[in-house]
């Protein structure tokens, strides 16, 4: 497999004037080797792709790359509205070296099953690196049932993978059923233990960012049978997972970095800090993961 295991989507880091602290990425990049974790993916919605240039985009992949060392793949995020921005992204993570581009239908548009396709197709023929789709409905406004990723996966070379982020975790028996090839990936931190004992390969996840090595340990538990440690760790996890599902999801994760030591930092617009209220709500979900 090519992206199994614990792949957390890592947060880019601010300095206080509001550019890319290198350092403190790959700082947060060594802690996560340290715990074990099997891959990461950068430039993603945890790490603000939408407020990134192109330029910031390729100092992030490069600094990750540089972080991994080639221990881990590293999957760049390069969803766009065009397959021509799309390919340019995917160009420029290839020559950062990333290993692979993860990238959800056109963005801003409601494509139909046929235009999904073509949209794949005309990426991955540019792009040269392996992708894993990603299925996000709330995110891309289009949700890409099981039928629609077995076609996707058939009929364009270069889809090896699916982050699957509908929620169903009924939907990875059903994809690895008919696609047997396919990597099926949990794609949200709310459901990683149904998605394991369904069968999914690995988990692109935000929580891994606080918590690695819990991450690491639940995968573990999954892949041993061991469905009572699982749960035990699982219960840890969830308070603070449940932030993943929500829209400050990259809020919530960075302060949850700075509590616990990381570098997490600020946000830029439109993103805010966390209302006192909101906080609170995270300081008790982690005083749950540190039980």
């Amino acid at each position: 497999m090519r992206f199994p295991g614990i792949i957390p989507a890592v947060t880019t880091p601010f300095d206080a004037d509001g550019s890319i602290d290198v350092a403190g990425l790959e700082s947060n990049l060594g802690a996560l080797l340290d715990a074990g974790i099997h891959g990461v993916v950068a430039t993603g919605t945890m790490g603000e792709a939408g407020s990134l240039s192109t330029a910031e985009r390729r100092t992030v992949v490069e600094a990750v790359v540089r972080a991994a060392e080639g221990r881990i793949p590293v999957i760049a995020g390069i969803s766009s509205g065009t397959p021509a921005a799309a390919i340019a992204l995917a160009a420029d993570a290839a020559e950062a070296g990333a290993s692979a581009v993860m990238m959800l239908p056109p963005l801003g548009y409601r494509a139909d099953a046929d235009e999904t396709i073509a949209y794949y197709r005309a990426v991955t023929e540019a792009a040269g690196l392996p992708l894993m789709a990603y299925n996000n409905p709330e995110a891309s406004g289009v949700d890409m049932t099981p039928d629609l990723i077995v076609r996707l996966y058939e009929e364009v070379d270069g889809v090896v993978a699916i982050k699957e982020c509908s929620g169903d975790a009924r939907r990875i028996p059903a994809l690895l059923n008919a696609a047997p090839g396919l990597e099926v990936l949990v794609g949200g931190d709310d459901w990683a233990l149904e998605g394991f004992c369904a069968g999914a390969t690995g988990w692109v996840t935000g929580v891994a960012d606080v918590l690695p090595h819990e991450c690491v340990d639940l995968y573990d538990a999954c892949c041993a049978g061991d469905l009572e440690t699982a749960r035990a760790v699982y219960s840890r996890l969830l308070p603070l997972a449940r932030f993943d599902m929500t829209p400050k999801l990259v809020q919530y994760f960075k302060a949850a970095m700075d509590e616990a030591g990381l570098v997490g930092g600020p946000t830029r617009p439109p993103r805010l800090p966390l209302s006192d209220n909101e906080r609170a709500a995270l300081l008790d979900a982690m005083a749950v993961a540190a039980v």
